[in-house]
């Protein structure tokens, strides 16, 4: 008995913890759309908004973590 509460605990702890490192990382997906031109946009990953450009994924120095790409853009 003792040891399955052990058990579930860390599965518990693990959830937390992973749940935590998502919300850090800031990322969100996006369904693919079609812009007011017809051009479709296809389905991709977005780092999260938090007012920073330095740390966009597209900036030198930062990677996409899903592409492996390098950024571009000159920071600021």
């Amino acid at each position: 008995m003792k040891k399955s509460s052990v058990v579930i605990a860390a599965a518990i702890a693990l959830a937390a913890l992973s749940g935590i490192a998502e919300a850090r990382h800031g990322s969100s997906s996006v369904r693919g759309y079609y812009r007011s031109n017809g051009t479709y946009v296809a389905p991709h990953h977005r780092s999260g908004r938090d007012g920073y450009h330095n740390n966009n994924w597209s900036v030198r120095g930062n990677t996409n973590p899903y592409t492996g790409r390098a950024g571009t853009r000159e920071r600021w």
